[in-house]
């Protein structure tokens, strides 16, 4: 009877199982880096990275103006609704402020909508409603011709 062995002991059963874990490995791979990259990086960060290029410097000033303010803004989902706190650099809440979120789906599966911020009172500013999921922020604040801007992630419960 002839051996079903090639090479010293290597069979189609082993090439099966060296095949099959190899497909494995690339599966595997490629389901983690699935996965990584929907929990991360919403993806497109400017239209177009010319114009982009062109507004830079502009854009470093209003960054070091709005640095300059020394107003700490939080924005965080509460209740529906989105809920902003502001602060002078005296850690004073700021009152008088107008402003706007506009709120984008991270996948683009829902159109953007914009809300007008409403004063609350002590420094805290209120808009909504917030639909649930995973959404982007951002925030944009004036008070006597002194604009802030504030990106962030938020997660709305309904």
């Amino acid at each position: 009877m002839a051996s079903k062995r090639l090479n010293g002991g290597f069979t189609g059963r082993h090439a099966l199982m060296v095949i099959g874990g190899g497909f494995t490995i690339v599966i595997a791979v490629n389901l983690t880096l699935a996965v990584l990259a929907t929990r991360s990086h919403p993806g497109m960060v400017v239209e177009n990275s010319y114009v982009a290029s062109q507004n830079f410097n502009q854009w470093l000033e209003a960054g070091r103006a709005q640095k300059a303010l020394g107003w700490t803004v939080e924005a965080r989902a509460e209740k529906g609704l989105i809920v902003v706190d502001a602060a002078s650099a005296l850690q004073k809440p700021l009152t008088g402020l107008t402003g706007e979120v506009t709120v984008t789906h991270p996948l683009g599966a829902e159109p953007a909508r914009t809300l007008a911020l409403e004063e609350m009172g002590d420094g805290r500013y209120a808009a909504g409603p917030l639909p649930r999921g995973q959404w982007i922020a951002e925030i944009r604040l004036n008070r006597g011709g002194q604009p802030y801007y504030l990106k962030t992630r938020l997660t709305g419960e309904g």
